[in-house]
């Protein structure tokens, strides 16, 4: 797997020694550094959500919140920065459902009182037919 032009060599590894480690209770340990995913903000949807889905003040609140978050993460608390941007998500979920629950319940009642406005205009055009003939 050696790229064109390479040569591939082979090395002798000198001072390992394989097997149980030498003296007693002498212990190998391995550190591996794990970068963390930043903690996210929410931002967008915190915006979003104060401008077109802002049902009892909740996009302002998650708004804040996310602006709190990415000041925490700015400054480096990577904790406080997970705290509000995890209530910033929480309000944004909660102001979507409730808008999302709200469209709903508005395309229900506007189809029902259509139903009836067209039900009563073809009951009462049919009612008046019936009468003249």
């Amino acid at each position: 797997m050696n790229p064109q032009g390479y040569p591939s060599a082979s090395a002798p590894l000198q001072g390992v020694q394989y097997g149980q480690p030498e003296g007693p209770g002498m212990v190998q340990y391995t550190t591996a550094n794990v970068v963390a995913e930043p903690p996210k903000d929410h931002i967008i949807w915190s915006i979003f959500s104060f401008v077109y889905l802002n049902p009892c003040c909740l996009g302002l609140a998650a708004l804040i919140h996310s602006v709190k978050a990415r000041d925490r993460k700015m400054v480096g608390d990577l904790e406080g920065a997970r705290h509000y941007g995890s209530t910033a998500r929480s309000l944004n979920i909660a102001a979507t459902v409730l808008i999302c629950l709200i469209v709903l319940i508005f395309i229900i009642v506007y189809s029902v009182i259509v139903g009836q406005i067209s039900s009563s205009i073809h009951r009462s055009s049919s009612y008046d037919y019936n009468f003249r003939g």
